[in-house]
């Protein structure tokens, strides 16, 4: 009998689209019981939504194009291989034309997700 594989591979530009608050996103290895993160593939669209999540923290990778990380009310400006650490209860969207990496940690669930009439103000923990 052959041990379970340590080890799972994804091609993100072959993952079905999936429409969200931010664009459009690929998911790898969110479909994985055991998977202690996931990637996503994503194209920010015009207006995405600021949210926020209480127990996912997300790294924002920037592969193409230029634009504005919005976090807590801040805009960071960001471009290709700008790389940022969004961590639990920070309000965020992505504002600009781009395609990025999103690592969500522990991996995606739905149930993270928490909007700005939920948004918390700076310094308090989402309570939900």
């Amino acid at each position: 009998m052959m041990p379970e594989a340590r080890f799972h591979k994804v091609q993100l530009d072959e993952l079905p689209e999936v429409e969200c608050c931010c664009g459009t996103t690929r998911r790898g290895f969110a479909d994985l019981p055991d998977a202690p993160a996931s990637i996503h593939l994503l194209k920010v669209k015009d207006e995405p939504t600021s949210h926020y999540h209480q127990k996912t923290a997300e790294i924002y990778l920037i592969l193409e194009g230029e634009g504005f990380l919005e976090l807590d009310g801040e805009m960071i400006p960001v471009k290709p291989l700008s790389s940022v650490l969004i961590k639990p209860g920070c309000r965020h969207r992505a504002v600009g034309q781009m395609t990025l990496v999103n690592i969500p940690v522990p991996k995606h669930d739905d149930n993270d997700f928490f909007y700005e009439d939920d948004a918390v103000k700076d310094g308090e923990v989402p309570v939900h």
